[in-house]
């Protein structure tokens, strides 16, 4: 038997569909294994991952450079993920629900003409072409880890500016206490829209406090080129010290309000995704633990799992946000 790992694209399950090392061992448990099912489900996976792997590249973007930041915390020094993996190993829900399901799908997804609206309670609201909001502020690069909640973790260099630049112009009123995230919702070039897994379209939201830490950040590209479809284009959120789901994609509506808005995985499933979702390897999702994670495109199946790191590792810049909470019940 040939086992593929790291570079040739071994697809990742989810935490919850990993069986133990220590099953396969011997050949004689795993052939057990594949007679029940389990093990079948990992290498069809694995599989899956191997065939994306052969998907082409729709040749180079239109180049999106941003000068290093000069953030604290904004450029991490390890090592990059490959582009290959992070364009093909996608959570995009309107596209559908397998990983590998955004790249084969989002082609369908029109970026030009885009208008993002930023209403509610602002001074100054505004509709933006994307045009426009790529002129706002200077582009920065930040070097970023992105976890998610399915026990894997990616380092992806992204071209943007910190949210607050926007936040600024708008001028919110006092009242505003949150920021929400309103994503474009359109069957006709998102097919999985309209499916029963969500409510559409996806809302995500922000303590105004967090909407403005200059971590957050308003992101057109990556790697120094404009998002790729399947990455969220053509604006979207990277959040580093929130779990992945977190930072909404194509984003077409930006709402001040003094509500805490309901989020798309929030009133999917309250009890396993709550309205924070810092990165906290002491709080277990309810049907796998997120205290390791695994890195994207460096490890194998029997590779030993990394451990996850507070707020992912920038609980130096924003762990003074959450003082006096309690990070198991605001979970």
């Amino acid at each position: 038997m040939i086992i593929r790992t790291g570079k040739d694209g071994f697809q990742h399950p989810l935490s919850s569909e990993i069986t133990p090392q220590a099953v396969y061992q011997g050949r004689r448990d795993l052939m057990r294994l594949m007679a029940t099912g389990v093990a079948g489900a990992a290498l069809a996976s694995w599989a899956g991952r191997q065939a994306l792997a052969a998907v082409p590249r729709p040749g180079k973007l239109a180049a999106l450079p941003g000068a290093a930041s000069t953030v604290p915390g904004a450029n991490t020094v390890e090592k990059l993920t490959e582009y290959k993996d992070a364009t093909s190993y996608n959570n995009f829900y309107e596209f559908g629900t397998d990983k590998g399901d955004p790249v084969q799908n989002a082609h369908t997804l029109k970026t030009r003409p885009w208008t993002v609206e930023v209403s509610g309670l602002v001074k100054k609201p505004m509709k933006l072409g994307i045009e426009d909001l790529l002129k706002l502020a200077p582009m920065e690069e930040r070097i970023y880890r992105l976890r998610c909640v399915e026990g894997w973790s990616m380092v992806i260099p992204w071209e943007g500016y910190s949210l607050s630049k926007l936040i600024d112009r708008v001028e919110p009123l006092g009242s505003a206490k949150y920021v929400e995230f309103v994503s474009l919702a359109d069957p006709k070039t998102m097919p999985f829209v309209g499916s029963r897994v969500l409510d559409w379209p996806y809302v995500e939201g922000l303590r105004m406090d967090e909407a403005m830490h200059p971590l957050a950040l308003l992101t057109f590209g990556m790697y120094g080129e404009v998002l790729p479809n399947q990455n969220g284009a053509p604006v979207r959120m990277v959040l580093p010290w929130k779990y992945g789901f977190k930072s909404a994609k194509s984003i077409v509506q930006i709402r001040f309000t003094d509500r805490q808005p309901g989020t798309a995985w929030n009133k999917a499933a309250a009890n396993e995704y709550g309205f924070y979702s810092n990165v906290n390897p002491n709080v277990d999702h309810p049907r796998w633990s997120q205290a390791t994670e695994r890195r994207i495109g460096e490890d194998g199946l029997f590779a030993k799992r990394r451990k996850t790191l507070m707020f992912n590792g920038y609980e130096a810049q924003v762990g003074q946000l959450y003082a006096g909470m309690d990070l198991k019940k605001n979970y």
